[in-house]
């Protein structure tokens, strides 16, 4: 199947949004907030837009954690930092980690300010429909950076948690829960088991359980997808793309396809600094 420019321009333009969940400058920004704990600034930087929430509507809204992962983090967290310095904390964690992997030279270039415009465009398209996504509903009551790169950052943030809500909708609508989603995707040989479990907190006792659960249903063939589940993952990505869809359309196919021209080569440079890599953070995380 044709890729269509709506998910291309998704997909070509994530990483430069993906990186600050793995960027050590992020951890470090999270630290000078108060937060010492990776895992913990994770949780507080993305759940900030919320305001100083506890696990609940963070269980709900991320879908694919163990609650209890969740409970360990908020809301004790809001007793050292506050949601507005962690959403501060994070833009400038994305703003040093993009002038470590792209330099200043081309952060300042013409071309990052017009994909910076270009999603801009769609992120701002995508705020008509907010209902039924209230974690990018949240997200996009935030104040918009100035400088052209975290302009470029914080719309593909209010794009990903766009689509991210679609996707949590489509896993509803397909009866997979948060912890099913994650075991069909380490069964689509996509992702790391030992990362993806361990990074959401599941023991291996119940990721087992929910193979057991696949299995039953037909979408695991032993580890693997079997072709039942091949077409489910198939059928939720489609719905996925299609939700996302309308944000997309105020650029049109060829907007679309100039943001992802504009894109690929800053996030493989991004890709190939190492950036999307979970391990940088094992040295990097402060004592």
């Amino acid at each position: 199947m044709t890729e269509s420019p709506y998910r291309l321009a998704w997909r070509v333009t994530e990483p430069l949004h993906a990186m600050v969940y793995f960027a050590p400058e992020a951890v470090q920004a999270y630290a000078q907030a108060g937060v010492q704990d990776a895992r913990a600034g994770y949780f507080a930087s993305r759940a900030a837009a919320f305001g100083p929430c506890g696990p609940g509507v963070v269980t709900a809204t991320f879908y694919n954690f163990n609650p209890a992962l969740v409970a360990r983090a908020l809301p004790s967290v809001w007793a050292t930092t506050s949601p507005a310095a962690m959403v501060a904390a994070r833009l400038e964690g994305a703003g040093a980690a993009l002038t470590r992997g792209l330099g200043a030279e081309v952060l300042s270039g013409p071309e990052v300010a017009e994909a910076a415009s270009l999603a801009r465009v769609a992120a701002q398209a995508a705020t008509r429909w907010p209902q039924g996504r209230p974690l990018f509903a949240a997200h996009a009551e935030l104040d918009w950076p100035q400088e052209p790169h975290l302009v470029l950052f914080h719309a593909q943030m209010l794009l990903r948690e766009f689509r991210g809500d679609g996707h949590v909708a489509a896993l509803l609508a397909a009866g997979v829960s948060g912890l099913e989603a994650i075991v069909l995707h380490v069964a689509s040989g996509e992702v790391d088991e030992r990362f993806l479990r361990g990074s959401r907190g599941w023991s291996r006792d119940e990721w087992a359980a929910a193979q057991d659960g696949l299995r039953a249903r037909g979408l695991l063939d032993g580890t693997e997808l079997s072709g039942e589940g091949r077409r489910l993952r198939a059928e939720i990505e489609e719905r996925t793309d299609r939700l996302a869809e309308p944000a997309y359309r105020e650029l049109g196919e060829q907007g679309c396809l100039r943001l992802a021209e504009l894109a690929r080569p800053l996030s493989r440079t991004v890709a190939k600094a190492g950036m999307l890599d979970p391990r940088a953070l094992v040295a990097e995380r402060p004592s």
